[in-house]
């Protein structure tokens, strides 16, 4: 599998430095940490464009700390990465803004 890419907020983020390991707000409410695919992004562009307090994170898709599962949503056909624990940072490619993923 390719890189994963996961979208959270600056602070957030900044947080998980602190912590050594990513735990975003889906992790608390809904016991998962949603990631996509890079080519993904894209579908993404209008809600990510401008927006200065996001960081789209890079992850190296065989070093997370519990193996992906790579599931379907409800009604659609498409597969998405999810892990069930919080993200080990040994994982981390890079930290990229939105605009830097997205061209703009």
């Amino acid at each position: 599998m390719t890189d994963i890419m996961h979208v959270t907020a600056r602070a957030t983020w900044a947080k998980a430095l602190l912590e050594a390991e990513s735990r975003s707000n889906t992790l608390a409410t809904e016991g998962i940490l949603h990631y996509c695919l890079p080519g993904r992004l894209a579908g993404g562009r209008l809600l990510l464009r401008g927006r200065t307090n996001l960081v789209v994170v890079r992850v190296a898709s065989d070093k997370p700390k519990t193996p992906l599962k790579l599931e379907n949503p409800p009604g659609s056909d498409e597969a998405f990465p999810h892990v069930y624990r919080p993200l080990n940072l040994g994982s981390l490619v890079e930290v990229l803004s939105p605009g830097g993923v997205l061209g703009g």
